[in-house]
C-alpha cells in the first residue's frame, strides 16, 4: 500500500458537501482515507473570483499506481461536474479539484493517457499556502522528497 497525499478544493455550490462527497468517492475508488484535515476557507489563487475556496488535504492508503490514482481522481472530478482542468496556468472556479500531491517519497514525471504530465511531488505544492496549511496539519513531519524539508517547515516559510 502506498501513502498518497491529496489536496482538495472547491469554490462553487455546497462547498462542504462537495468536499465530503469527494472524500467518500476517494474512499470508494482510491483507498482508505487515513486522515483528513480541517476545511480551510482560502482566497482564489492564480485568478480573481468572488467565490472563496474551501480546501482540505487527505492521506489515503492505496494499492493503485500513481497513474491509476490520477485517473480515479480525475474521473471523480468529472462525475462531480468539473468540466475542464486548469491548463497553462489559467485557473477558474470549480466544483471540485483533486490534486495528487505526494505518492510515498516518489519523484516522478510521466505522461498520462490523456497526454498530460504527472509530476510527483506536485511541482507547485510548496508555493501554495492553501495546500500546505491543511497538509502540515495532517503530516507535519513528512519530508518533501525533493526539498528535504518537512511539511511544517515549508508551511512556515509561506
Amino acid at each position: 500500500m502506498a501513502k498518497v497525499y491529496l489536496g482538495l478544493g472547491t469554490n462553487l455550490g455546497d462547498k462542504e458537501g462537495n468536499l465530503r462527497d469527494a472524500v467518500r468517492r476517494i474512499e470508494e475508488r482510491v483507498g482508505e482515507v487515513i486522515s483528513l484535515s480541517a476545511f480551510y476557507v482560502t482566497a482564489p489563487w492564480g485568478f480573481e473570483s468572488c467565490h472563496d475556496f474551501l480546501n482540505a488535504a487527505a492521506r489515503v492508503d492505496t494499492p493503485l499506481s500513481p497513474l491509476e490514482v490520477l485517473e480515479a481522481t480525475q474521473a471523480i472530478e468529472r462525475e462531480m461536474g468539473r468540466v475542464a482542468k486548469s491548463v497553462g496556468g489559467v485557473y477558474g472556479d470549480r466544483v471540485i479539484d483533486i490534486d495528487l500531491l505526494l505518492y510515498d517519497s516518489l519523484i516522478l514525471s510521466v505522461t498520462a493517457p490523456d497526454g498530460r504530465t504527472l509530476n510527483l511531488p506536485h511541482p507547485l505544492m510548496a508555493k501554495r499556502d492553501f495546500v500546505m496549511l491543511p497538509l502540515a496539519e495532517i503530516a507535519p513531519d513528512l519530508v518533501h522528497p525533493v526539498l528535504g524539508k518537512t511539511m511544517r517547515e515549508i508551511r512556515e516559510t509561506l
